[in-house]
């Protein structure tokens, strides 16, 4: 079973990637889904989480 209890090497690399972008309607786009992911990681929605951090790494290409 997936430990859903700590961040996920994926939620770290992105939530690092949100932190190091410069400001900008990016960065804020990014942070929106980063925070969806973690909610959706705290209510053991795994595949929600990951579709989230998906949607962040995109906003910041």
């Amino acid at each position: 079973m997936l430990d859903m209890t700590s961040p996920s090497i994926k939620m770290i690399s992105v939530r690092n990637a949100c932190m190091e972008a410069p400001p900008g309607p990016k960065k804020d786009e990014a942070f929106k889904h980063y925070a969806a992911a973690e909610h959706a990681r705290h209510a053991m929605r795994e595949a929600d989480s990951d579709t989230e951090l998906d949607a962040a790494i995109q906003a910041l290409a």
